[in-house]
């Protein structure tokens, strides 16, 4: 290899006086430039770049032809999401991003429109719209060591009065991100799936010569801002997320075509989950018969299953929603808690004793097989866990005052945070990139940044946080506050305290309905969920379910919410949304 990472050879046949020569090493430099070695492929590209000044027009011309084929590509070229209702709080599309491993290195996302948000991961470029004015018309571009290409963006709020609509002011000088990939992260229901329309052909080549590798990049978007996040562990890279087929496509707005001639693709469109308005009095429909003393429960992404841990038995139930029935796997220590991966594939459910020293661990269970594929050694008494916006898992640990930060795929630990004590659950507002977690015997509540992994803020709330959610718009944060009977909202913007709100007895568990307008409390002590205006804390509803109730999980379409009864054996399904 020569001094510049080139091969001996194709720098001969570069330099070569005779074309023909010239011609085979240019397209010697575009299988390098396609290569998984980094810093030969940047090198190749930048003699491809060199190579377009020859004085021969054939190989001036083989030249820029080869830096085409190695550049970064966009499919599609063009999102349009069409009309949306006005209070859609957030729209999602993924575009494929395409060429030589070259192109995600060291490629930065910059994105231009209101509300507009962008983030790379792996081959995944997520686009998301926050719908805050009547329209959007902007754009995201990818530009790296492999030049760039860029994705046009638009859409209409329907019905939407003149002038830019809010969802909330933000304070000044504050930039909010989303943060890693997020596949399922808002719910499956609120993804937007478009195909690829006919290539325009349009690229522009970049010159930078970048060999940073990339992991997962955030950026925020609007009015031509835009801010990169980049994380060097490029082994952590979470994988990109398989995305639900509804059952019954429905047609939408074609693309605007850039040439009359050539017809516009058809868009596939899941219906949004916030197209189903939660109710102020949820009502139970039925119960569904599980293991000992059910604990943690969690709704897959598609909404199709429920995963339940037994605390008087080592067994974890997977329920089929439709048909209710119940299938145990059985793990080797008694489960605790349960979370489930962004893209459904995997259900990790936190594992002690009695003891609250032995077994402590999280089992790893594949939820297309049912199998466990592996045990994760964690500290002492692991709680309520949690799958980041970034598919990472967080573990509080109960008895050791930390969280354990496990990263995606590969599962391995990479960051031990400590908190006050005890760390009980974790909830995450993306759009801040924070973290938010109940330490159970601080009464407070430790808010993290997840760019730093540090502890930014303390707010006291009602005695013995035991539990936190943070609601789908990410601007709210709900706790239980489990001896004082109360709970506690927090904006996850000013980190502002309200409340306390008087519940039922002993709240053990919160969550929030798909489109943020309310909250659940589980109230162990008298056996009751409390309905919580989202905004306000009034009390709304008080739902009579099951024994000693402990836990809920609320399916991401926003129709059906299940808790689940520690005294009876049994899931109460709830219907609260319409």
């Amino acid at each position: 290899m020569s001094d510049n990472g080139l091969p001996q050879s194709v720098l001969t046949e570069i330099g070569s006086p005779i074309r023909e020569s010239r011609l085979t090493g240019v397209d010697e430099l575009a299988r390098l430039a396609w290569g998984a070695d980094l810093e030969v492929a940047a090198a190749a590209r930048h003699a491809l770049q060199q190579m377009m000044e020859d004085d021969s027009r054939s190989v001036s011309a083989a030249a820029a032809a080869a830096l085409e084929r190695t550049a970064v590509r966009l499919d599609p070229e063009r999102v349009d999401f069409g009309p949306v209702v006005a209070d859609t709080q957030r729209m999602v599309a993924d575009v494929r991003v395409e060429g030589p491993p070259l192109a995600l290195a060291g490629a930065a996302v910059t994105v231009s429109g209101p509300g507009l948000r962008a983030m790379l991961s792996d081959r995944t470029l997520r686009i998301m719209w926050l719908p805050r004015s009547d329209w959007l018309d902007g754009s995201v571009t990818v530009r790296g060591p492999a030049g760039w290409a860029d994705v046009r963006v638009t859409g209409q709020v329907a019905d939407a009065a003149p002038g830019p609509t809010s969802r909330g002011a933000e304070p000044e000088g504050l930039r909010t991100y989303d943060g890693g990939m997020v596949a399922g992260g808002y719910g499956p229901a609120r993804v937007t799936v478009l195909p690829a329309p006919p290539s325009s052909g349009r690229r522009q080549l970049g010159t930078t010569i970048l060999v940073a590798i990339l992991t997962t990049l955030v950026v925020l978007g609007g009015a031509g801002v835009a801010m990169a996040v980049l994380n060097d562990d490029r082994a952590e890279a979470p994988p990109a997320a398989a995305l639900p087929t509804p059952a019954q496509p429905q047609p939408a707005e074609a693309f605007e075509s850039a040439d009359p001639a050539t017809p516009a693709p058809e868009v596939t469109r899941v219906p949004l989950a916030q197209r189903v308005r939660a109710v102020a009095k949820p009502r139970v429909t039925g119960t569904i018969r599980v293991g000992a003393e059910p604990e943690g429960v969690v709704v897959s992404p598609d909404g199709r299953t429920i995963y339940v841990a037994n605390q008087d038995s080592r067994i974890l139930s997977i329920v089929d929603a439709a048909t209710r029935k119940v299938t145990p796997v059985t793990l080797r220590n008694t489960p605790r808690f349960v979370a489930v991966s962004r893209d459904g594939n995997t259900v990790f459910a936190s594992m002690y004793e009695d003891d609250k020293h032995t077994g402590s661990g999280v089992a790893v269970v594949d939820t297309r097989s049912g199998k466990v594929l592996r045990y994760l050694d964690t500290g002492h008494m692991p709680y309520t866990l949690a799958v980041a916006p970034d598919n990472k898992l967080w573990v509080p640990i109960h008895s050791d005052g930390r969280l354990e930060i496990f990263s995606s795929g590969t599962l391995r630990m990479i960051a031990e945070l400590p908190v006050s004590p005890n760390p009980h659950a974790v909830g995450f507002s993306s759009d801040q990139m924070r973290a938010f977690t109940a330490n159970h015997e601080s009464n407070a509540v430790a808010v993290v940044d997840m760019r730093t992994n540090k502890v930014i803020r303390s707010i006291p709330v009602a005695r013995a946080p035991h539990s936190i959610a943070v609601s789908p718009d990410g601007r709210r944060a709900l706790v239980a506050g489990y001896e004082a009977d109360q709970a506690n909202l927090i904006d996850t913007v000013t980190l502002q305290r309200t409340g306390p709100f008087k519940v039922g007895r002993d709240p053990q568990s919160v969550a929030f309905s798909a489109d943020s307008r309310y909250g659940y409390t589980v109230n162990e002590g008298d056996g009751t969920v409390s309905v919580l205006d989202g905004r306000t804390g009034a009390i709304t509803a008080t739902v009579k379910v099951g024994k000693s109730p402990r836990t809920i999980g609320v399916s991401p379409d926003g129709r059906v919410a299940y808790v689940s009864n520690g005294g009876d054996n049994t899931i109460s399904v709830l219907r609260v949304g319409e």
